[in-house]
This record gives structure tokens, C-alpha cells and sequence, in this order.
């Protein structure tokens, strides 16, 4: 039968010692707010969490420590103690961890701030070129799929080998780039999850003053830049009127933080996902050298990124005394995808999430070999997208300025020719719309002889 595949059963959750082992390895675990975060949710998921053996992979063995601590506390605060938690650290400990995982949750940054996110901000601004995040796309997320990249390709052959069938969650960015190349270049059954997603229509009508309560939406296209086709009320009424309207009203009237976005409304039509100090950077109209004006006029942060990691790394401390808070650390549970997809696999209690699937027709004017953000159906059989159809012409327009840079970038990584990386930059809106050819290649050779010299990236 094949509905009984995997985790699930017909009437209630059985008890532990029938209830298969469910391994979580969690690749980045020195991220100790995410992982928090991820398996503190798992830890609240009643139905999961006595079943749960988690192994935490870093590097950083300060840091693993550090999240070693505050799992262990959350496992035995909110699960009595009945999660396994085990820690591995270190490249030639990797392949242990995955061994036997169900899932795997990738939250590394390869090259971290220090050395490689300074040289994706610094050298760009050498030739005129501005960045706000530049995680994603531009020459910023270019060299970070670059470095990212590699390392995926050693987890998926170890992955291959100890746990073939594991799912790989990946919240790792570039997203579109990291999926792409797992979806198409290995056989890791891969799904990649954003923030954006759930919290895109509340987020945009509490802004406008629009009661959410009873909303629903249809949101798709690419990650990062997937958009509110469609968003009604409790009956039926279409709300984009009153949202176009209120978000034309307050651009004019004042400065905010999401000006970026809701031009898209006045002008594409539909609002995205993802904020306005990323969109700001994925596309050739609001970060210009010959209109430094637009920056004021649309409140653009630049270098945005770098700030908040400058901030991160000096508040360490007081975040790390603030987060184990002597010991008395606590969890509510969060928008983040992985436990519901953890939960509606095990049990085969269906969940819909909006993931990064490869394009198998889902979304039918955006090329097949791209990843795509369409909403997925979650339960004992796995992640199934659902058929989104086309897109408004200029959306798919916009979304495939960036697809193509994207597919040329995994390309790049795959081949570890210099010519298709330079096309990938060349392609890119934001770069090719500020700098000449001859500015691209030079830049991108001055980026690839820094990123070899720091040890995080080899091409």
C-alpha cells in the first residue's frame, strides 16, 4: 500500500519504542539562534520530539559547544530528556554525522564575514558597484554560490553513501543557486526553505492596516522574488484594490523601510517576498551611479549586510549571555518550516509550505532547469509542488533576469570555467547595468584571486 511508505500510521502516534528513530543532522550548528530556532521547534512538536536523535556538525568547536549546551537544555526543559543530542566537529567527523540521518539541515556561511564577506562587498566597490545584502544574486551572491558550492558537492557524496534517502532542508543562501545545483547535480533529494514566504501577506497588510485574520494567498515565482499573485479576505474579496491603493498613498506621503516592494506594486503590479533592501539589489532600477538620488528617494540601505554582521560579531557576547540568560533559556515555537515538514513526513499529517523545487512544469513561462518558489504539499510521500501555470508576463520577465545569471553561476561551479563565470556576471541586472565588460572580467579576476587566497574557494 503505498500510502504507508514511510513514517505513518492509521490512528495515533504509536509509542517510542515503535515509532521509527527520526535523525536530524544540522549542518552549521554554531549558528546557535537558528539552531535554536529549527530544533527547538522539533523539541515542541509533541509527535516528533521523543523520537528524535540530533546531531549537530560544525567547525567551530566553541560554538558547536555553545549550541551543544542550549539544545541539551531545551530537550530536557520542553521533551524531558528523550532526544539523543550528539555533536561532531570538524570535516573528517562529517560523514558520522550524516550516517543513518532522516533529514539534514543545511545553515553554513561558507567563508563567513571575515574573510569572504568583505571581499564581496569591498572589491565590487573598487569599480562603482553597490550592494546591500548580496546573498542572493549580484557579484556578491555570484562568489558565494562559488564557495558554497564545493562543500555541497563533498556532502552529497557523503550523504549518497550513509543515508541516501535523506531530505536535505536547505536554508543556506544563495537558495536558488545551492538548490539548483543539489536538484540537478546529485542525487540528494533536496527542498529549499525560506523565511519570506509565511510571513509575506501578514506582513504587508499590518503595514497597510488591513486585517489579515482569515486571509489567503497564492505566492509564487522564484526565491527571494516570489509574488502575491493573489490575496483574499475571509470571503472571497479580492484585496489587491485596497493594497495598491494604501501602498501608492503612503510611498508618496512617507519614508519606510519597504519603498522598494511597493514600487513593484505601482509598477509590476504585485508585491514579493523578500524586503526591499534585498529587491533593491536583484534588478538594474534603484542602485545606479548616474542617479545616486534613488537611494534617498526609495531609502536604500547600503551595505547593509556587512553592518549587521559587524553588529552580530560585537554583540556575540551579550546575545550569548542574553540567549542562555543563566540558565534560564526558553522556546516558543516559530514560522520556520522544518519541524512541520519533520512532523507531516513521520506521521503522514499533510502540511503546505511554499518551497524550492526544480521547475518540472510548475511554473510554465520560467525556464525547466531553474528552481522555483510554488507552494508544496508535504506528507509521508515526500515534498510534492503543485502547478502554478504562467506567471504575468513581467514578472516572468523579471524573475528570469535573475534565473539565468543563476544557472550560469551553478554552471561555473560544475565546470570551473572562468568564461561561463564572467557570463553569469555579465547577465546579472544590477552588474551588468553599471559596469563595462571589461570592468566585469577584471573585477571578477580580482574577486577569484582574493577568495583563493583565503583557502574558501579554489577556482
Amino acid at each position: 500500500m503505498e500510502e504507508f511508505l514511510f513514517f505513518c500510521y492509521t490512528d495515533t502516534i504509536k509509542q517510542k519504542e515503535e515509532f521509527p528513530l527520526i535523525k536530524i543532522t544540522f549542518l552549521g550548528a554554531g549558528s546557535t539562534v537558528f539552531a535554536k530556532n529549527v530544533l527547538g521547534d522539533c523539541l515542541l512538536t509533541e509527535e516528533i520530539a521523543p523520537h528524535l536523535e540530533i546531531a549537530l556538525y560544525d567547525i567551530d568547536s566553541e560554538r558547536l559547544k555553545d549550541s551543544e549546551g542550549l539544545i541539551n537544555t531545551l530537550n530536557n526543559l520542553y521533551n524531558n530528556g528523550r532526544a539523543t543530542i550528539k555533536t561532531y566537529c570538524g570535516t573528517e567527523h562529517r560523514k558520522e554525522a550524516f550516517r543513518d540521518a532522516d533529514f539534514i539541515v543545511n545553515a553554513v556561511q561558507i567563508g563567513g564575514y571575515e574573510p569572504c564577506t568583505v571581499i564581496d562587498f569591498e572589491i565590487p566597490k573598487k569599480y562603482r558597484l553597490r550592494q546591500t545584502i548580496a546573498d542572493t544574486v549580484g557579484i556578491g551572491g555570484i562568489f558565494r554560490a562559488l564557495r558554497t558550492i564545493p562543500f555541497l558537492r563533498d556532502c552529497a557524496e557523503e550523504i549518497e553513501q550513509v543515508c541516501p534517502n535523506a531530505w536535505l532542508l536547505n536554508y543556506t543562501n544563495p537558495m536558488a543557486m545551492l538548490s539548483n545545483f543539489m536538484q540537478r547535480y546529485t542525487n540528494v533529494k533536496t527542498v529549499g526553505l525560506c523565511h519570506s514566504v509565511q510571513n509575506c501577506s501578514t506582513n504587508l497588510l499590518r503595514a497597510l492596516d488591513i486585517d489579515p485574520e482569515g486571509t489567503y494567498d497564492l505566492i509564487a515565482g522564484i526565491n527571494h522574488m516570489g509574488w502575491l499573485l493573489d490575496i483574499r479576505d475571509k470571503d472571497g474579496n479580492d484585496l489587491y484594490p485596497l493594497i495598491r491603493e494604501r501602498a501608492a498613498a503612503k510611498n508618496t506621503s512617507e519614508k519606510h523601510g519597504d519603498m522598494v516592494r511597493y514600487e513593484y506594486i505601482r509598477r509590476l503590479g504585485y508585491y514579493c517576498t523578500e524586503s526591499s533592501e534585498h529587491n533593491a539589489e536583484y534588478n538594474p532600477f534603484f542602485i545606479k551611479q548616474r542617479y545616486p538620488e534613488l537611494i534617498e528617494q526609495y531609502n536604500i540601505p547600503l551595505d547593509e549586510y556587512p553592518r549587521r554582521c559587524i553588529k552580530q560579531i560585537a554583540d556575540w557576547e551579550k546575545q550569548r549571555e542574553e540567549l542562555f540568560n543563566g540558565g534560564n533559556i526558553t522556546h516558543q515555537k516559530t514560522k520556520e518550516y522544518a519541524s512541520d515538514i519533520i512532523c507531516a513526513m513521520a506521521t503522514n499529517t499533510p502540511f503546505r509550505l511554499g518551497g524550492n523545487v526544480l521547475n518540472t512544469g510548475l511554473i510554465t513561462n520560467l525556464p525547466s532547469n531553474a528552481t522555483v518558489e510554488v507552494p508544496c504539499m508535504v506528507d509521508a510521500r515526500g515534498i510534492t509542488p503543485t502547478y502554478v501555470g504562467d506567471l504575468p508576463l513581467q514578472l516572468a520577465a523579471i524573475n528570469s533576469s535573475n534565473i539565468y545569471p543563476q544557472l550560469l553561476t551553478v554552471e561555473a561551479a560544475v565546470t570551473g570555467s572562468r568564461e561561463t563565470l564572467y557570463q553569469a556576471a555579465m547577465m546579472e541586472p544590477h552588474t551588468a547595468a553599471e559596469l563595462s565588460i571589461d570592468d566585469i572580467v577584471a573585477m571578477c579576476d580580482e574577486m577569484i584571486e582574493a577568495h583563493n587566497k583565503t583557502g574558501f574557494l579554489n577556482f
